[in-house]
């Protein structure tokens, strides 16, 4: 017990007594590049956006067809799924409302659950796929710069942080406001 508090005490003080008597430390790793938000996400596109944007990508006949069929193969798989995951959601609920949840049921029902979610997941990615995979190179590249963005945070700065001045009103209100 001493020898791990020694150690302990000798890794948080000679850093520092090192870095006092001008010791050079090792540099730190530089940091690694950060991937992209969301890598389904941003090499798939969902029907609605093709659809929504099908006159500026320029969406051929026989495109538009082969879309709208993958979208009623799905649409099928979703309805029957959700049925399915709501039932399991709901014999989940149960199990866990009881005083004494049996952890063996608990955990055999929530398989059934994540299972329908998985299928669920499953049918979705494979719909965008299709869809992408009938697109053009240049379709696909308008679609990129169609999509929405993610909102900006606020930039840093003056109005914004704990450093940022505060509004303070010259009077104040004639009448206070009403309690409701």
């Amino acid at each position: 017990m001493k020898a791990r508090l020694a150690l302990l005490l000798a890794s948080l003080v000679l850093p520092t007594l090192a870095a006092a008597q001008g010791v050079p430390r090792t540099p730190a790793p530089a940091p690694m590049p950060m991937p992209p938000q969301d890598p389904v996400g941003d090499n798939l596109f969902p029907p609605e956006l093709v659809m929504a944007h099908q006159n500026e990508i320029g969406l051929r006949p026989e495109q538009k067809s082969y879309i709208r069929q993958e979208i009623a193969r799905a649409q099928s798989v979703f309805t029957e799924r959700q049925w399915e995951l709501q039932d399991a959601m709901e014999a989940l609920g149960d199990l866990l409302g009881q005083p004494q949840a049996s952890e063996e049921q608990v955990v055999a029902q929530l398989e059934k659950v994540l299972q329908a979610e998985r299928e669920i997941k499953r049918t979705q990615i494979t719909l965008m796929v299709r869809i992408k995979n009938k697109l053009t190179p240049e379709q696909q590249g308008r679609l990129k710069e169609l999509r929405p963005r993610p909102p900006m945070p606020p930039p840093p700065g003056p109005a914004f942080g704990p450093g940022a001045p505060r509004f303070h009103p010259a009077s104040p209100p004639a009448e206070p406001p009403p309690v409701l």
